[in-house]
C-alpha cells in the first residue's frame, strides 16, 4: 500500500509540475524573440546544397521505432524505409556526406549539452549547419541525436547476450536496469515524435514550388517567420533530450519516480507541449500556403499551353520541379535524371494509375517502343515517362508498394517521388488532358507543345514506325491505309513479318469448337495436298480466355503449324482494338471509312461455337472475311476449284463464289475484249461472270 500511495504521490507532484509548466512554456518576451530569429538568420547562409530530408526523417523514424520495447510509436515511426545506410541517402551539391555532417552535429550537440547559455548554444549549433536550407538543418539535427540514442539502445539490447556490448556498457556506465528512466524515456518519445511532426511541416513547405508566389506575400512571410522559430525549438529540444541521454548513466540507483526523473521529464513534456501548438499553427500556414500555388500553378500551366517555347523545359519544370531531389529516373538502370536529360527531345508522358497497365499491355508497348527494329535509330530522339496518379487524393500503401515494382522493372523513364507531384498537375491532366483513370500517353514535342493527347494507340499499332508520336502523323499512317494482312499482323511475331514480306496467302481463324477446328484443320490439309499454298494460325477469339490457351497448347502437341505463343496472340487482339479507337479517335465512321467497320466486325467475333476465317495475302487488299457456315462452303468450293486454284493461285479463283451456285456442264458465255496493234494481246486470266471458271482465250480477226 505505501508504495502504492507513493506512486499516487509522485504521479500528483509530477502533475502540479506539469501543469505549472503549461501556465509558463518557456515563454520569451517579443523582444526577445525577434533578436533571436535575427540571430538564427545570421547563421544562415544558404549555398544550394539539398539533401532527401523526407528519407532522412523517416530514417530517424525508424531509429526511434527499433530503439526500445518501452517506445509508444506512431504512423511516422512504422513508416517503411527502403535505404539502410544513411550515407546514401541523395544530396545535391553536398562536399561533404550526410554521414560526415551528421558525425559534427553529434560533436556539437556533446559539446553543447553542458551548461551555458541556451541560446548561445542553439546558435552556435546553427553556424555548423548555416550552409543547408531549413528543412535540412532540422532533419540533420534529429538524424545526430537519432543516432546517438539508437546507439544507447543497441547496447541496452544487445547487454545480456552480448559479452562485447556488456563491457562496452560497462566502460560507458550505462545503466543495468532501465526501470528509473521509464519516465523520462517516454517524455522523450513524445518529443521526439512531436519534433519530426514540426520537421515533416517545414519539409512540405520546402517542398512547394516557392517561385509561383508573389514576393512578399503576407501568407509566406508569416510561414517563414513561424519556420525559423520551429528551426530554433527543434535545436533547443534536440539539446535538451542529448543532455539528459548523457544523464542515463547516472540514474542507476534512482526510484522510478524520483524528484529528478520527474523534473527532467517535465522539461522534455514542456517543450514538447511548445512544439505541439507549432506544429498546429505552422500545419495550417502551410496548407493556406499550398492552396496558394496550387492556385497560381495551375494558371501557369494553362498559360504555357498557350505560349510558343523555344525548348521543353518549362513545362516540364512545372510538372517535375527539381528543387530538392532529382525529380525522374531511369527505370532500367536507376540513374537518378534531371528534366534536362529531356531537352530537345519528343517527350511522351505515360500516365496511368500506380498499378500501370495489365502485364500483356506493358509486353506489347515494350515490344513496340524498346524492342522495335527502329529503335536503335530513334532511340535518342524521344522518352517515355511514366506518371502515376493515384485513383483519390492521397497514396494508399497498396499503390506505393505496386509503384516501387514496377519502377524497378520498367525499360523506361518515370517520376521518382510521384507522391510530392503538386495536386495542381493531377488537376491539369485530369481536367486539361481528359484523363480518366484509364492509361493515355500525351505526347509533347521537343518544345513542350501538346501534339497528341493520346498515342498510345498508334504505338501500340505502328511501334516506333509513328514517330514523332502527333496527331498529324497518325492521320497521315491512316491514310490511304486498307485492311491487309500486313496491316493486321504487323510486328506480332517476327516468322509472321516474313510470311508478309514474302506474300504468302495467310488464314487467321478462330473458334473454341473443338470438333468445328478439327474439321477446318482436316479441310485445309486436303487443299494443300492438292496444291494450295495457305498458312494458318490460330488466334481463338476477341474474348480470350484459359479455353482458348487450352486449345494452343493442344495444338502445338499435335503440332500444327501454328506459329504464335498465346502472348501474340493477345497482342493481335490489343492491336486491332487499338486500331478501332485510333480510328475513332479521329472521327472516322462506318459510313465514311471501309476499314473500321471491317475491325469492328472482327472485334465482335466473340461467340465460342462459331467458327471463323479471315483469308489474305501480304499487302493485299483482297480479303475475305467468313463467318459460321461461310467458312466450311468456302472450304467446298475451293475444293472443288482444286485444279484452278493450284493453277492460278488462291486469288486467282473468284473470291465471288460464296454468292451464287456454280454452273453445272459447259458453259457457252463469251465476250469480246477489243485490242488495239500497239498495245498486244490482253494479259492475265479473265473469269467468266456467269459460270466463275476461268474463260479460254481465242484471237479473233476483223476486217
Amino acid at each position: 500500500m505505501m508504495k502504492g500511495s507513493k506512486r499516487r504521490e509522485c504521479g500528483g507532484a509530477f502533475q502540479s509540475c506539469f501543469n505549472l509548466e503549461f501556465l509558463f512554456p518557456f515563454s520569451i518576451s517579443n523582444m526577445h524573440r525577434d533578436n533571436l530569429l535575427k540571430k538564427l538568420l545570421l547563421t544562415h547562409d544558404s549555398d544550394g546544397r539539398r539533401l532527401d530530408s523526407e528519407a532522412i526523417l523517416l530514417a530517424v523514424g525508424n531509429i526511434m521505432f527499433h530503439s526500445s520495447k518501452i517506445i509508444v510509436t506512431s504512423d511516422l515511426y512504422s513508416a517503411s524505409f527502403q535505404k539502410k545506410d544513411i550515407t546514401e541517402i541523395e544530396t545535391i551539391g553536398c562536399s561533404e556526406s550526410v554521414g560526415f555532417i551528421v558525425t559534427k552535429i553529434c560533436k556539437m550537440l556533446c559539446r553543447c549539452s553542458g551548461e551555458g547559455d541556451i541560446n548561445s548554444r542553439v546558435i552556435n549549433l546553427f553556424d555548423v549547419i548555416g550552409k543547408y536550407s531549413w528543412d535540412a538543418k532540422v532533419v540533420l539535427v534529429l538524424a545526430a541525436f537519432a543516432v546517438r540514442y539508437g546507439e544507447f539502445w543497441q547496447l541496452m539490447q544487445l547487454y545480456h547476450g552480448n559479452n562485447l556490448a556488456a563491457l562496452i556498457s560497462s566502460i560507458k556506465q550505462l545503466p543495468c536496469n532501465l526501470k528509473p528512466l521509464k519516465l523520462q524515456i517516454k517524455a522523450l518519445t513524445l518529443l521526439v515524435e512531436t519534433m519530426m511532426d514540426v520537421a515533416m511541416c517545414i519539409i512540405k513547405f520546402e517542398y512547394l514550388p516557392l517561385q509561383h508566389v508573389e514576393h512578399g506575400n503576407h501568407i509566406f512571410r508569416v510561414t517563414k517567420s513561424q519556420i525559423y522559430e520551429a528551426a530554433y525549438w527543434i535545436a533547443r529540444s534536440c539539446l535538451a533530450c542529448f543532455s539528459q541521454l548523457k544523464n542515463f548513466t547516472t540514474k542507476q540507483h534512482e526510484q522510478v519516480y524520483s524528484d529528478s526523473a520527474i523534473i527532467a521529464a517535465w522539461e522534455l513534456s514542456s517543450l514538447a507541449y511548445r512544439l505541439s501548438g507549432t506544429c498546429c499553427n505552422l500545419r495550417r500556414q502551410v496548407d493556406l500556403c499550398r492552396e496558394e500555388i496550387e492556385r497560381n500553378l495551375y494558371q501557369r500551366l494553362l498559360d504555357l499551353a498557350r505560349e510558343e517555347h523555344v525548348d521543353n523545359q518549362k513545362i516540364l519544370t512545372l510538372f517535375f520541379p527539381s528543387k530538392n531531389y532529382l525529380p525522374l529516373k531511369d527505370c532500367s538502370t536507376e540513374v537518378k535524371l534531371g528534366v534536362s536529360e529531356l531537352k530537345n527531345k519528343v517527350v511522351l508522358l505515360l500516365i496511368t494509375k500506380p498499378q500501370l497497365l495489365n502485364p500483356v499491355d506493358i509486353f506489347l508497348l515494350v515490344q513496340q517502343t524498346c524492342d522495335h527494329p527502329l529503335n536503335e535509330r530513334l532511340k535518342n530522339s524521344y522518352k517515355i515517362v511514366w506518371i502515376p496518379l493515384p485513383s483519390s487524393d492521397s497514396w494508399t500503401e497498396a499503390e506505393e508498394s505496386s509503384f516501387n515494382f514496377l519502377s524497378d522493372s520498367l525499360p523506361w523513364h518515370a517520376v521518382r517521388k510521384p507522391m510530392l507531384l503538386s495536386s495542381a498537375v493531377g488537376k491539369y491532366i485530369r481536367e486539361q488532358w481528359n484523363y480518366k483513370d484509364e492509361p493515355i500517353m500525351v505526347a509533347l514535342d521537343s518544345k513542350g507543345k501538346v501534339t497528341n493527347y493520346n498515342a498510345l494507340d498508334m504505338i501500340n499499332i505502328w511501334g516506333s514506325k509513328a514517330y514523332p508520336f502527333s496527331a498529324s502523323k497518325e492521320k497521315e499512317l491512316w491514310q490511304d491505309q486498307n485492311l491487309t494482312m500486313q496491316l493486321l499482323l504487323d510486328e506480332i511475331n517476327p516468322l509472321l513479318v516474313y510470311w508478309v514480306e514474302q506474300g504468302k496467302n495467310i488464314c487467321l481463324y478462330g473458334s473454341e469448337n473443338l470438333v468445328w477446328i478439327q474439321q477446318f484443320t482436316d479441310k485445309i490439309t486436303e487443299l494443300k495436298r492438292a496444291g494450295l499454298q495457305l498458312e494458318t494460325i490460330y488466334v481463338g477469339n476477341s474474348q480470350l480466355g484459359e479455353h482458348v490457351k487450352r486449345i494452343m497448347a493442344r495444338s502445338g502437341e499435335t503440332s500444327r503449324s501454328d506459329p504464335l505463343s498465346f502472348t501474340n496472340v493477345q497482342f493481335f487482339w490489343l492491336r486491332l482494338a487499338s486500331m478501332r479507337r485510333s480510328k475513332l479517335r479521329l472521327g472516322k465512321t462506318p459510313s465514311c471509312d471501309h476499314v473500321l467497320p471491317e475491325l469492328s466486325a472482327l472485334l465482335k467475333l466473340d461467340d465460342r461455337e462459331e467458327g471463323w476465317a479471315v483469308i489474305g495475302s501480304g499487302g493485299s487488299t483482297d480479303i475475305i472475311r467468313l463467318q459460321g457456315m461461310q467458312v466450311m462452303e468456302f472450304l467446298r468450293k475451293c475444293s472443288a476449284w482444286a485444279e484452278n486454284i493450284t493453277k492460278f493461285g488462291l486469288w486467282g479463283a473468284p473470291r465471288n463464289i460464296l454468292e451464287t451456285d456454280f454452273v453445272a456442264g459447259s458453259c457457252t458465255h463469251s465476250y469480246f475484249v477489243p485490242s488495239r496493234e500497239n498495245e498486244g494481246l490482253s494479259q492475265g486470266t479473265v473469269f467468266c461472270q456467269v459460270c466463275k471458271r476461268p474463260m479460254k482465250k481465242f484471237v479473233v480477226y476483223q476486217p
